[in-house]
């Protein structure tokens, strides 16, 4: 199977998303990065940037075991609920396809997320 997931911080976004990054290498070998993006907040007052990026890989794992894996990197990052509240978004990993079933349809028409698939599709990563 062939998931799509899109990785986001807005508070210590450089050691996040490097962790990110370093601990989806490790479950995922082979997994494509696209180049990371900064944006303005969405829906938040908090006027912390964050940065943004999708990536691809495959794997034989299904969907439930996939996000259980993805909200561990998120808890280890120190993640926690209470503090979406407060728009403290540490590391958010989201789940947006499986092969050709969309989890984040609305997500998916985000610009920072079509850039990002325009640049795996295109090896332009």
């Amino acid at each position: 199977m062939v998931y799509t997931i899109s990785i986001g911080s807005n508070e210590q976004r450089k050691e996040n998303m490097a962790l990110a990054r370093r601990r989806l290498i490790e479950l995922f070998p082979g997994i494509c990065f696209s180049k990371e993006e900064e944006t303005s907040p969405l829906l938040f007052h908090r006027p912390a940037l964050f940065s943004n990026q999708v990536a691809r890989f495959s794997s034989e794992q299904q969907p439930a075991e996939i996000l259980l894996r993805l909200k561990a990197i998120e808890r280890e990052a120190g993640r926690k609920p209470e503090e979406k509240k407060l728009e403290i978004i540490r590391l958010d990993i989201d789940l947006l396809s499986c092969d050709d079933t969309a989890y984040k349809p609305e997500d998916l028409k985000r610009d920072y997320i079509v850039h990002g698939l325009e640049q795996l599709s295109s090896g332009r990563y």
